[in-house]
């Protein structure tokens, strides 16, 4: 049986997680909209969206995504936590 202290242990590690991929995004793109959500579905553990100045260049929103999933591949593979980072098109929304 999962402990009310277990549960409370992965909530604060999902909290800090979230807190440091959004950090990150806004050190890769100061000018960035950014988004979390500690809302867990199915097999995620919460969500990043990160929407980047409209006058951003391709290539740049690019390699913030590619930098992004990285980070998130590497706390998977430490933590075991998933969290989704999804880099928007600021003409979207």
């Amino acid at each position: 049986m999962i402990s009310h202290s277990d549960i409370a242990s992965r909530r604060a590690a999902v909290d800090t997680t979230l807190t440091d991929l959004a950090l990150y995004a806004k050190d890769l793109c100061p000018g960035a909209t950014v988004e979390v959500s500690p809302l867990a579905y199915e097999d995620e553990d919460g969500h990043v969206e990160i929407v980047p100045p409209a006058e951003w260049p391709e290539a740049d929103v690019d390699r913030l995504d590619l930098a992004l999933a990285a980070r998130a591949a590497e706390i998977f593979d430490h933590t075991g936590l998933y969290i989704v980072c999804a880099v928007l098109d600021p003409a979207a929304r």
